[in-house]
């Protein structure tokens, strides 16, 4: 979800803000798109009329039955950005390079090994195994791999900025390929976790291959689907890779309403279920038949300030709402245990790899003071006396909980806040738009890689604005540092830029961090070797796992 740097400027979703929750054709999700969402607390489909995973009748296989918060809506690599979509393709499609156990660092997967790297970091060169084949028979081949980083910019996508500091991209011959970057790209690495496409299939018929029959070289392939009630794939008996999946089907239901996820775990009519609201993590506990599994994902959720128009556009007013409510107290009472409290920008497990200094950043927030808060309020020129500030939040209770929070405490404080609950494509348009008619706050959340570029520039950018960044926050000093950052490869160099860029966000308060989920699972206890990922949404086949059903 980003901007190209050059004049060519192809949108970027907002949508993909829905990716909060981790994990992406690319590195920023879409969040940004992970959010990303836990599907929230409306009614949706349940898909539970019918009965729960188990054995298929075939010999070695079995059926897996996963729960999803939302239904995909297409499944082409090049063009989706959405979690439910991502969460399905991953098992049609293999990546480029995939993310290790620990989800940290990358191992090759259509790739032979690790890129060579060369000119100063900004020529990337990377063989491809050979032993790789898509679901027609056809080797995947570098030209393969050329299309799929280059067609989200040629077709001006809404990925385009996933791959927007690609120069150019040769197939040195069918088994190589070579990546030339516009500039020294330290997170480069980061951005090759792509799903790979076959072009010759693809630009065939892309309708055809985005809704009906996906062609790619993972363990599954698309056997039926009827958007919002299910997905069914059947193993692919021909996988080039190892190990070959226990599972012989997986169908994906959609159930949008967390409570009814959780009765369709216990109740057997599904094997896993996605997302563990905070009011149901002793319930799944307490089960006698199923488990939590969960990882601390690499997501980053917050309130936002429209710094573009209205009062909170001065920094004071926005330090002024800091002291009025306690965000600390708001994550301990409707996050937690389903996650914890952020203290930056950059979720916790990223922070520590990087060694930021977390606790000073902690240390910059306020506790809640409703006289200072008032008094800060009442004495700046830019707040009416009338003010009724608003909180626009997307359809996800936690976030909700979080805006009401605040406009709880700006009550106290004499100012009669709304919170306003759209649902999400009404939220996505009105986020972005820099109007104080539209908001004044908002909650939301991100989810990328184990790179901090993934959440500063996405986040922050000044050519982010409007796009992914809906504050409309300018620093020029505080820019500089990202894209310099963005443009470095020395480890060191880098971390310091960021230190620098988030201690100045921390004073200026574009963004009050909220927290970071944990990506949670309920597991039935017939369901074996299933683990949770901090990246990846769900791991059923991998070098570390391979879920079978007792």
């Amino acid at each position: 979800m980003t901007l190209p740097e050059s004049s060519n400027r192809p949108g970027v979703s907002r949508r993909k803000l829905l990716r909060a929750l981790a994990g992406g054709s690319a590195a920023a999700v879409l969040a940004g798109c992970q959010g990303p969402t836990d599907g929230g607390d409306s009614g949706g489909q349940t898909g539970a009329d019918s009965g729960g995973g188990g054995s298929d009748g075939e010999s070695g296989g079995s059926r897996l039955r996963l729960a999803q918060a939302k239904s995909p809506v297409e499944f082409d690599p090049v063009v989706l950005n959405d979690v439910p979509s991502l969460e399905v393709a991953m098992m049609i499609f293999d990546p480029l390079y995939a993310y290790h156990e620990d989800g940290t660092e990358l191992v090759p997967e259509v790739a032979a090994e690790m890129p060579t790297i060369e000119r100063d970091g900004q020529r990337w060169i990377v063989p491809l195994n050979t032993d790789v084949t898509f679901h027609n028979g056809n080797t995947v081949t570098a030209e393969d791999v050329k299309h799929t980083f280059l067609a989200p910019v040629e077709e001006e996508t809404e990925n385009a900025g996933e791959v927007n500091m690609i120069d150019s991209i040769t197939a040195v011959d069918e088994e190589t390929v070579q990546f030339d970057l516009k500039y020294q790209f330290g997170a480069f690495k980061y951005y090759t976790n792509r799903n790979i496409v076959p072009k010759s299939v693809r630009t065939e018929d892309r309708e055809a291959f985005n809704k009906e029959d996906p062609v790619g070289s993972g363990p599954f392939t698309l056997e039926n689907w009827t958007e919002g009630e299910s997905v069914v794939l059947s193993r692919w008996d021909d996988y080039w890779g190892e190990p070959m999946p226990n599972l012989s089907t997986l169908e994906f239901v959609p159930v949008e309403e967390p409570t009814t996820r959780i009765t369709t775990l216990k109740n057997g009519k599904n094997d896993v279920v996605k997302n563990i609201p905070p009011k149901s993590w002793g319930t799944v506990e307490g089960m006698d038949s199923a488990s939590i599994e969960s990882a601390l994902g690499m997501s980053y959720f917050y309130l936002a300030f429209n710094c573009n128009e209205g009062p909170t556009a001065d920094p004071e007013v926005r330090e002024a709402i800091d002291y009025a409510f306690s965000m600390q107290t708001a994550v301990e009472r409707f996050v937690e245990p389903s996650g914890v409290r952020a203290v930056s920008p950059i979720p916790k497990t990223l922070a520590e790899a990087w060694d930021f200094p977390q606790d000073d950043w902690a240390d910059i927030t306020h506790e809640q003071d409703i006289d200072q808060a008032k008094s800060m309020l009442d004495d700046n020129d830019n707040v009416p006396d009338d003010w009724q500030p608003r909180i626009i939040v997307p359809p996800d209770e936690k976030r909700e909980q979080i805006g009401t929070s605040v406009a709880n405490g700006l009550s106290e404080a004499g100012y009669d806040a709304s919170v306003q609950r759209l649902d999400w494509g009404a939220f996505l348009d009105q986020y972005v738009s820099g109007s104080a008619d539209d908001y004044n706050m908002f909650t939301l959340g991100w989810s990328g890689s184990p790179d901090p570029d993934t959440f500063m520039y996405f986040l922050f950018a000044q050519e982010q604005i409007g796009v992914t960044n809906g504050t409309y926050y300018r620093n020029d000093e505080v820019d500089s540092a990202i894209m310099n950052a963005r443009q470095e490869t020395d480890r060191e160099t880098r971390r310091e830029l960021y230190i620098s860029a988030v201690e100045t966000l921390m004073q200026d308060r574009p963004h009050i961090p909220s927290y970071t989920l944990k990506n949670s699972f309920g597991v039935r206890d017939r369901v074996q070797d299933f683990t949770a990922h901090p990246i990846d949404q769900f791991s059923l086949v991998s070098d570390f796992n391979n879920v079978s059903v007792q």
